[in-house]
């Protein structure tokens, strides 16, 4: 009975579970996988009306060892924005990202879109040397700037505020 309590308990926060470069016919597409769990403030603010935007970040650059790292090489960089948010009417949670959108009946199944991340092309192959490593970042966060004014201050001050996955590196050769 021990295990019964452990499987109904969710994870709160924004974890990485993999992130890697897959070939297409001009480049490479970015295929990441997060798991999302928000805190209870989060999904009590989600369902009052309150609309959250979360920001997916990647950025693919050539370290420059003899600068220490100051002044490395972009290759390119993306933000990309989904807003989430819940409709009391017909009770359902929506995804929008641009100008598509897709509605689900739970938060979780909501959550589990938003943590699926491809982006096609990431990164061109004319813009690649092939003699050289990169190094990729790609993070996931609730994006907090993007609150009511009101609410900024809390989330400041608050740890259930703060959804952000850690950044998550690794270095890529084509």
């Amino acid at each position: 009975m021990l295990f019964g309590p452990l499987a109904c308990w969710a994870v709160e926060g924004i974890h990485i579970r993999s992130a890697d470069f897959v070939p297409v016919e001009n480049g490479y597409a970015l295929e990441a996988n997060f798991d999302i769990g928000l805190t209870t403030t989060l999904e009590d603010a989600l369902v009052r009306g309150l609309t959250l935007v979360f920001t997916t970040e990647f950025e693919l650059f050539y370290p420059r060892w003899w600068t220490f790292n100051v002044w490395d090489k972009t290759v390119t960089e993306r933000r990309i924005e989904h807003r989430l948010s819940y409709n009391a009417l017909t009770r359902q949670y929506r995804l929008s990202s641009g100008a598509l959108h897709q509605s689900f009946d739970t938060v979780n199944a909501a959550l589990a879109v938003l943590g699926r991340v491809r982006i096609n092309p990431a990164v061109r192959s004319k813009d690649l040397e092939d003699d050289k490593v990169y190094t990729a970042v790609l993070r996931l966060h609730l994006d907090k700037a993007r609150l009511p004014k009101p609410l900024q201050v809390d989330a400041l001050a608050s740890h259930d505020w703060d959804l952000s996955s850690d950044w998550y590196r690794w270095t890529f050769r084509p």
